[in-house]
């Protein structure tokens, strides 16, 4: 969840709109609150696809969808345009992460925390099928862990008995990894194939890991086609009931019925402390403050107003509002800060005045050096959001982007241990913005006790004309959020991160080279008007995080274009 952006609309029909949910290709998803004062989540199709009947079509589709099934997993429709620009609907709000996001931020879950919500999603299946309706979309972005249990979300390819397909010509409906043999060959996504989903669902739930693997997707579709499920590690009962559920022929998988009689849960998902913890992570900003706010009031973010000696310690502040009570516990009042270019010792002078740390390029201005050759993996950035800085005329830079938002992004490894070990890996959800140009290509590569980082556009050097200066701020992120002395708490980080001074991402145009910045040389935090210095990569061993940020001129105005990492240890 985050603030609303300047351009976002105040309401949508007679919604008062108070935060960003999140955003698909469908278009964005706001919290809004209706005129009686209920919770709900809008979905507004975004203006460059009104014009397509498929996406229309998809859209009405999932609108009568979850109009039609009135389910205990599935959010009821609370109104809808469907007729007129803009398009949108609007559904009970249900708080709480996805599983997809869940799993980014906590790792795997444990056996038996996987069969009772494997069995909450069977029910729900079940419940579906009743309608006469197949999902066919099921995948962990679309599960909602719920206080009352999983929902299911996101019927836009949901299909009745009878219906016709609405999918692109020479696409199968779906997503790679989580469709079903026959589809992808052409067949029909009946029931069996939401179990196939399901299948793999809890495959990632069990390990952290796609389950047919990662790469582009014809590569995945073969893999689910031809090659067993990634179950290494998971306990052998519940391997072998993902493996009935994935199995090449629908014929031979379980229906929803059978998957709960195998999964043998005696207790209420809800009960299980792994799937309760998980519950936290959907609402990192307290709703309480945001319920009087719409139409005619600044929304104005809460983790905004936390103060700064509680955000750089760890942000617990935010944390404990959301319900995690690990952090309710710690004494934030114990906690003193000493920021480099701060008024709390004899040692302000000597570390350079107001300004902060000596010799960091988000203080100094200078240019980063070329560097070489890009590694593989590097990411692909997501579609353009709405209300993002417009790559048209360039404004003059920030000097530094201000750690004022809360970060979700994580970077994993490659399933594939030949592939990670050449840093190949993917982040757990599409960036904000795709830059100007063709595609971006990064690079990070561990050397000692720093990582060199290497940025680029994509044949820019190509362009006979050079481009207008489009500015990057590199973010650093250590896997766990750090304390006042820049050791980690075992509590996912969801800071911005140190950060290098914006550059020019065309600087090198037209040599085609490389921009290069080093970590920790380069980087620092900025809070509050207070500058960090970065740590040590040794302070926290694991899978660091690297975002790279589109920034103007102001350093708290930014979005996200590329998302890529590297492991320390």
């Amino acid at each position: 969840m985050e603030a609303l952006r300047d351009t976002d609309p105040a309401c949508i029909g007679s919604h008062a709109l108070l935060a960003r949910l999140g955003a698909g290709g469908m278009g964005q998803v706001y919290l809004g609150r209706s005129p009686g004062g209920r919770l709900v989540a809008v979905k507004v199709v975004r203006e460059e696809i009104t014009g397509h009947p498929e996406a229309l079509a998809r859209f009405r589709r999932e609108a009568h969808t979850v109009r039609a099934v009135r389910s205990a997993y599935t959010a009821n429709l609370i109104d809808a345009s469907l007729e007129t620009a803009p398009f949108w609907l609007a559904t009970e709000y249900v708080a709480g992460p996805t599983l997809g996001n869940a799993i980014g931020a906590r790792g795997a879950l444990p056996a038996q925390t996987c069969r009772r919500l494997g069995a909450a999603l069977a029910e729900g299946l079940a419940s579906v099928h009743a309608y006469g309706v197949t999902h066919r979309d099921l995948k962990p972005q679309n599960v909602i862990l719920g206080a009352q249990g999983p929902q299911l979300i996101d019927f836009g390819i949901a299909r009745g008995v009878g219906a016709t397909a609405l999918t692109q010509d020479g696409q199968a409906p779906g997503t790679p990894g989580y469709t079903a043999p026959e589809v992808l060959l052409g067949g029909e996504a009946a029931a069996a194939a939401d179990v196939f989903a399901l299948g793999a669902t809890l495959a990632y739930a069990a390990t952290g890991r796609p389950p047919f693997g990662t790469g582009v997707a014809s590569t995945v579709g073969y893999r689910a086609v031809h090659e067993p499920v990634d179950v290494a590690g998971v306990e052998p009962g519940l391997a072998a009931l993902i493996e009935a559920c994935v199995a090449k022929d629908p014929a031979a998988r379980p229906d929803p019925a059978e998957v709960i009689r195998r999964c043998g849960v005696r207790d209420a998902l809800v009960d299980d402390p792994a799937y309760t913890a998980l519950l936290a992570l959907g609402e990192p900003v307290p709703l309480h403050e945001m319920r009087t706010q719409g139409p005619g009031y600044p929304y104005v973010p809460t983790q905004a107003a936390v103060p700064a000696a509680a955000r750089r310690a760890g942000r617990p502040a935010v944390w404990a509002a959301a319900g995690v009570a690990v952090l309710a516990a710690l004494s934030l009042a114990a906690w003193k800060l000493l920021p480099l270019g701060g008024a709390d010792g004899p040692g302000d002078q000597a570390r350079g005045g107001p300004t902060g740390v000596t010799g960091s390029p988000a203080q100094s201005g200078a240019a980063p050096a070329s560097g070489g050759a890009s590694t593989p993996g590097a990411s692909t950035p997501g579609a353009s959001t709405p209300g993002a800085p417009s790559p048209g005329a360039p404004k003059s830079p920030a000097e530094y982007i201000e750690g004022n938002q809360i970060s979700h992004y994580f970077w994993h490894p490659s399933a594939d241990p030949d592939l990670a070990a050449h840093g190949v890996g993917q982040c757990n959800t599409a960036v904000d913005q795709k830059p100007p140009g063709a595609d971006m290509q990064t690079s990070a590569k561990v050397t000692g006790g720093s990582v060199t980082i290497e940025m680029r556009i994509k044949y820019a050097e190509m362009s006979p004309v050079k481009h207008e200066p489009y500015y990057v701020s590199v973010a650093v992120r250590a896997p766990h959020d750090l304390d006042v002395s820049g050791k980690p708490f075992k509590v996912d980080n969801k800071a911005v991160g140190f950060t290098s001074k914006p550059v020019d991402i065309y600087g090198k145009w037209p040599s085609g080279e490389f921009l290069t910045l080093k970590y920790p040389d380069d980087f620092a935090e900025h809070l509050d008007g207070k500058t960090y210095p970065a740590v040590p990569l040794t302070n926290d061993p694991g899978d660091w995080t690297l975002v790279f940020y589109h920034v103007e001129d102001d350093p708290k105005k930014y979005v996200s274009i590329n998302c890529s990492g590297f492991r320390v240890g």
